[in-house]
């Protein structure tokens, strides 16, 4: 918002406010769910996916993710990476901070993943190419993109997913790192639906 100096002292500066503009949110919302990979990895994941315009992370515990997060440590966790999103939001000028929620198993997770299109990055065979998956959709109001750790899902998870109404998304020929397959689907979904948003 703009400001107007109306007094200088020693101990103080009165401003009076402008109007205060608020950008309307980005469609798609983009909803990251990604399996906590090792190290700090994670950080950076945060830290893009928030300049990339998401509106909200999930971190999960999976059957093949390295690192485990203890329920005490959940708390302290989504903490850092709720600091993390909001220093990313100041730097890219986000009027919107996206939460960032405590890690949750993918079983706990599952059921209640939420609405729209829902994409699991998938190695599966069947997989269609994410382009495919997002050009068969009007745009929808919410994407959920599932991004699994190193390893990829166990095929059991990949089945629940599907039952549960994800489909499943091939990223190229090249095995992609967690990170860069995050960064990479949530670009393909902002470039897709770009037009939709003006």
């Amino acid at each position: 918002a703009p400001a107007e100096i109306l007094d200088v002292s020693k101990s103080e500066i009165r401003l009076s406010l402008g109007e205060v503009v608020q950008r309307p949110p980005l469609r798609p919302r983009i909803h990251l769910a990604q399996a906590v990979p090792k190290g700090k990895t994670m950080d950076l994941i945060v830290q893009k996916a928030v300049e990339l315009g998401v509106a909200s992370i999930q971190p999960l515990i999976t059957r093949r993710t390295v690192v485990q997060v203890e329920a005490d440590d959940a708390d302290r966790k989504s903490s850092k990476w709720q600091r993390v999103a909001l220093e990313a939001c100041k730097q890219c000028g986000q009027d919107l901070l996206p939460v960032v929620e405590p890690a949750r198993s993918f079983s706990e997770w599952l059921p209640r993943c939420g609405r729209g299109l829902k994409v699991i990055a998938s190695l599966f065979d069947g997989a269609r190419p994410l382009r495919d998956v997002l050009r068969s959709t009007e745009p929808p109001e919410d994407v959920t993109l599932l991004i699994g750790p190193e390893g990829d899902f166990t095929p059991e998870e990949g089945e629940a997913a599907l039952a549960a109404g994800f489909q499943a998304a091939s990223l190229g020929e090249i095995v992609l790192r967690a990170e860069t397959a995050a960064f990479f689907a949530i670009s393909a979904v902002r470039y897709e639906f770009f037009s939709a948003e003006s």
